[in-house]
């Protein structure tokens, strides 16, 4: 009788045997498009005060490898690189988001999946002088592990508490670092074992500085479990399968579906079906369409802050128990917090890094409005399943008359209404000059847009390390 293909081998076998030959041409325009988002998030998340923690902690280091980045950009080792970059593309919460493909795989609920395969890729890259194509091939690689990862384990692993962009995000940085080193099958799989027992973050440091500290450990554990592994480092055999293996332990006894991994790895690329979304505002996905509802009645309708009585938001649990939030009292927990999202966009019409600041949320009008702000369980909404973000946004106003908007579930951003270029390209500027200069981001796009064809991966490395604004988001809010 024959074996059962197991994940672990499975994933090894996707890993080391992909070349870059093999890989649509629509998977490398996308995972382009997530480069030029993610380092733009990169670059305005370096910015943060959490970050800036961050990079005080380790600069007295004196390993010099790779690049870490921001407005006095400096060097250090490549796991600890990978940490801050990884970090600070997290830090706004600015990121691109991993789609579901059915009901029962919670939209919004599984990963970040760009910035740990990206810093992990990024930072070894830079060390070993790798070309634009090898490293558009490890990021593509570990974009995929960790997608079909996420798929495949048990909704339970993120629902009991997990945050599944520090936990598989590990495994996405872990798989695009052992392809740049180029891991035989039996590292590649020590590897695996490495980053599943370094796997970690839970959902309690949502609206903290620690949410984007998992992101940046993810990319610093998958560098670390190649690169251990590289040495010589042993693991567990099949780390992810059998009743200690990470399905069966992550998963709350829920294990995995093997029919979303096995068999499934680049058939097709998760970048491709059901795609990736780019995000319109700094903050959970899960409020984006319920934010462009509102955006939608307060410009059709012209209204004016002062006409507002409430604001009702309906949606069902897989929009109101991770925006958690009541009432936000920063930055971070305005993130998570439904109340300034709408609050937001009712005062100034959008949500952008300039509204997302502890001045802004703290400010007497947000404070005001928020506390008109009311979120309810829908539970005819919640039966319509969590593949997509469902909600109803509800205004009243002074004069008895209610405003009532449905969020379009085909949301901006998302695979079926994308950014355009210009779109993309605005949000690029936007985020990355609070670092570069105008000639450095006009650089930086055209690197980025044929990444493919760099001979060597420092030319993009020094136009984003080479700083030119003194802007800050504080002064701009």
């Amino acid at each position: 009788m024959t074996e059962p293909v197991r994940a672990t081998s499975a994933v090894v076998d996707f890993i080391t045997r992909t070349r870059w030959r093999d890989i649509p041409s629509d998977a490398v325009t996308l995972a382009k498009r997530c480069l030029i988002d993610a380092l733009g998030v990169v670059l305005a998340g370096s910015t943060t005060p959490g970050s800036a923690i961050l990079r005080d902690y380790i600069r007295t280091n004196d390993v010099s490898e790779a690049t870490v980045f921001g407005r006095e950009a400096f060097r250090a080792s490549i796991s600890e690189a990978a940490l801050v970059n990884a970090a600070s593309g997290h830090a706004m919460d600015f990121d691109d988001t991993q789609l579901s493909s059915t009901p029962d795989r919670i939209f919004g609920l599984l990963t970040h999946p760009t910035i740990p395969p990206l810093a992990a890729a990024l930072a070894i890259g830079e060390r070993d002088h790798v070309s634009g194509a090898r490293f558009l091939e490890a990021f593509l690689v570990g974009f995929e592990v960790e997608c079909k990862i996420a798929e495949a384990i048990h909704p339970n692993h993120y629902k009991k508490g997990f945050h599944s962009s520090g936990t598989i995000g590990t495994f996405g940085a872990a798989a695009a670092a052992a392809k740049l080193l180029g891991l035989d099958p039996d590292a590649t799989a020590h590897a695996l074992a490495i980053a599943a027992s370094l796997s970690a973050g839970i959902r309690v440091n949502f609206g903290t500085m620690t949410k984007p500290l998992h992101v940046g450990r993810a990319a610093q554990n998958g560098v670390m479990a190649a690169e251990l592994a590289a040495r010589g480092f042993t693991g567990g055999e099949d780390a992810l399968d059998g009743p200690w293996g990470y399905f069966e332990v992550f998963g709350f006894g829920g294990g995995f579906d093997p029919d979303r991994l096995i068999g499934q790895l680049g058939q097709p690329y998760s970048i491709v079906s059901p795609g990736v979304s780019i995000k319109p505002y700094p903050c959970g996905v899960l409020g984006h369409p319920s934010m462009d509802a509102m955006r939608k009645l307060v410009t059709e309708h012209d209204v004016q802050p002062e006409q507002i009585r409430a604001i009702r938001l309906r949606a069902g649990s897989n929009i109101l128990n991770p925006l958690r939030y009541p009432i936000a009292h920063s930055e971070l927990e305005a993130k998570f917090c439904p109340a300034f999202m709408l609050s937001s966009i009712a005062l100034r019409r959008k949500a952008g890094i300039h509204e997302f600041t502890d001045e802004f949320v703290r400010s007497a009008p947000v404070q005001r409005m928020m506390a008109n702000v009311q979120t309810i369980f829908d539970p005819e909404i919640e039966a319509r399943g969590f593949d997509k973000i469902r909600s109803r946004v509800e205004v009243d106003l002074n004069d008895g008359k209610r405003l009532v908007e449905d969020a379009d579930e085909r949301y901006r951003g998302g695979p079926d209404r994308p950014f355009t270029r210009d779109e993309l390209v605005e949000k690029f500027t936007e985020c990355s000059a609070l670092v570069l200069s105008p000639e450095g981001i006009a650089d930086t796009l055209g690197l980025l847009e044929s990444i493919e064809e760099l001979p060597d991966l420092r030319a993009l490395v020094r136009v984003l390390a080479t700083a030119g604004s003194e802007t800050s988001i504080a002064g701009q809010a």
